[in-house]
């Protein structure tokens, strides 16, 4: 019984795959966006025909220049990029090499850089004090004068602490290696 349900969920997916996909049809099908139309002014209005001292100058709605717009936001779906990139591939080879760059380089590399960043990250604010010079230390201490707080103890390294935690970790780990 368990291997007929777990059939249903294969059939649902199978039948979803396309299997001979067109790049020129799949990669992004067209929305209604995807037309520009021009505005149509609005007729004009009857403020014309007022007499001067009913119509204030100052006071008539004047339409606003229309801001640049920003270049439509690429699709970011996976399937319609992979195949946009496989559009020229003409053998195995280059298939292969397009799969495995999309698939295993790109987000290598994207997770590297990106842990990389973190790391340096986390390095310098570690370093970062509330007793130094640098300008956020000074905008920190200052952000702690304005709201009367006041500033966290400093660290220190003291040698009778040092010494209760060396004796803590040799009472503890004295005999780890005759276990």
């Amino acid at each position: 019984m368990a291997g007929h349900a777990m059939e249903i969920p294969e059939i649902i997916q199978s039948a979803s795959i396309r299997h001979n996909p067109s790049a020129a049809h799949d990669i992004n099908p067209a929305t209604a966006a995807s037309e520009k139309r021009p505005v149509v002014a609005a007729p004009a209005s009857d403020a014309g025909s007022l007499s001067s001292d009913l119509v204030d100058e100052r006071h008539v709605v004047r339409p606003l220049r229309r801001r640049q717009t920003l270049p439509p936001l690429p699709d970011l779906r996976f399937e319609q990029s992979y195949l946009a990139s496989l559009k020229d591939a003409d053998t195995w080879g280059r298939i292969t090499w397009i799969t495995v760059r999309d698939q295993v380089l790109l987000p290598l590399i994207q997770g590297t850089v990106w842990t990389l960043a973190l790391s340096g990250w986390r390095f310098w604010n570690r370093n970062a004090s509330l007793s130094g010079q640098t300008l956020g230390s000074r905008l920190r201490r200052w952000w702690y004068d304005v709201n009367n707080w006041k500033l966290p103890p400093k660290w220190s390294s003291s040698p009778k602490l040092a010494g209760q935690v060396e004796e803590f970790y040799e009472a503890q780990f004295s005999n780890a290696g005759s276990d």
